[in-house]
């Protein structure tokens, strides 16, 4: 079946459906991985966004219910080079275009995403349509232009959970062995699990490898929604707090924000993504909207504090301005080597710190996995803290 994808500048592509067929619009954006196509497509940061692949082939090794980061996909169109019918894998259930079409989601392949990327690098991300019953050029270009804009979209609170939950899954990571007592089995720092500690994560959009990740780190994790009160955080009695990466304009998140600030100095804080951005705007700074955005399994970090490049995975449309921060209270930790944005940052004197990329993706593989154990050097450090100080009267 024929179809047509429309961006909102007149630009517009022909090619052949693939997943469900019908009419699906939103922000369209590239990602640089050569593998991961269902990772991508269950990641919630991408609702609201057409996804196009740069690696040509994609469908070859199929779907397997393992390797999902969340409950279901959440792009709203998938854009391929070459879309592979057949999927040879001994994990696979099932094949790309079956996922697709249960999911609801329009593909489109057999057009030049070289061309297609070029594009938005050279003019930005911008809404566009995919459509196989609508062909005319001018009436989908329309459509388009008709789609909200990205910038001062709240999607954090379209895709989090509905209700607390306590994460039970261990589902192993690649070249890990863990056992369901979450006692890190197989870990190379045993060391960093010896006490076990409950984490508070807010859910903007979590990934599975995130939860994953903090379980085989010895913690107990309990996923809380968007909006959660600080209050009722507060009741929970957490050793620490993480913030989740998540779809969408951080800047409408204010409740969110407010609820963040309350927290702060309150117990250890570890955000990523749009986390990292939340925390970016409790410090007092400002984000901005990046011109294509950074999207792939290949980004180049450097951690300014070891002097190390780390191979990073990345999924974000916007970023934290390093000029809005406050010097005297916030330190840059980690900047990208592409274009210079905030990586990473911590406080000067309260245990919190964020990063803008995805250490649990392991695009390396491990070189960001040592975040997650200064997550847990951090909780350690403040539970020694609170058995030091005296009780009153003593």
């Amino acid at each position: 079946m024929d179809a047509l994808l429309a961006l909102e500048d007149g630009r517009t592509f022909r090619g052949r459906n693939f997943g469900a067929s019908g009419e699906t619009g939103g922000e369209v954006v590239f990602n640089t991985s050569m593998t991961g196509y269902q990772e991508i497509l269950t990641d919630p940061s991408y609702a609201g966004q057409i996804v196009t692949m740069t690696y040509p082939l994609i469908g070859n090794y199929g779907i397997n219910s393992e390797d999902v980061e969340s409950r279901r996909p959440f792009v709203e169109g998938f854009v391929v080079r070459e879309f592979s019918q057949l999927s040879s894998n001994w994990r696979a259930q099932s094949s790309l275009d079956e996922y697709l079409k249960r999911h609801n989601i329009v593909g489109i392949s057999e057009i030049d995403t070289r061309a297609l990327v070029r594009h938005i690098r050279n003019r930005g991300a911008m809404r566009g349509v995919i459509s196989t019953v609508d062909l005319n050029e001018a009436s989908l270009v329309a459509k388009a232009r008709r789609l909200p804009t990205m910038t001062g979209l709240d999607l954090a609170s379209l895709v989090t959970c509905d209700r607390s939950f306590e994460w039970d899954g261990y589902a192993t990571p690649f070249g890990y062995e863990y056992s369901d007592s979450g006692n890190g089995a197989g870990r190379s720092e045993p060391e960093l699990i010896s006490v076990p500690f409950h984490v508070v994560a807010y859910d903007f959009g979590i990934k599975y490898n995130i939860l994953r990740q903090l379980r085989a780190s010895g913690c107990r994790v309990t996923v809380v929604p968007a909006h959660t009160r600080a209050e009722d955080v507060l009741m929970l009695n957490a050793d620490g707090l993480f913030l989740s990466n998540g779809p969408g304009d951080p800047e409408p998140l204010t409740g969110i924000v407010e609820n963040i600030k309350k927290l702060m100095g309150r117990l250890p804080i570890f955000g990523i993504c749009l986390g990292h951005q939340i925390l970016g705007l409790a410090f007092g700074g400002r984000t901005f909207k990046l011109k294509f955005g950074h999207r792939g399994g290949n980004q180049p970090v450097k951690n300014l504090l070891t002097g190390r490049v780390e191979i990073t995975a990345q999924n974000h449309g916007f970023a934290v301005d390093e000029d809005s921060l406050p010097s005297s209270e916030v330190e840059l930790t980690h900047v990208n080597l592409n274009d210079g944005t905030v990586e990473g940052m911590r406080h000067r004197r309260l245990p919190i710190f964020s990063v803008q990329y995805h250490p649990e993706a392991s695009p390396g593989p491990h070189d960001a996995r040592y975040l997650f154990g200064n997550f847990i050097k951090l909780m350690q450090q403040e539970s020694k803290k609170a058995v030091e100080i005296p009780a009153h009267g003593d």
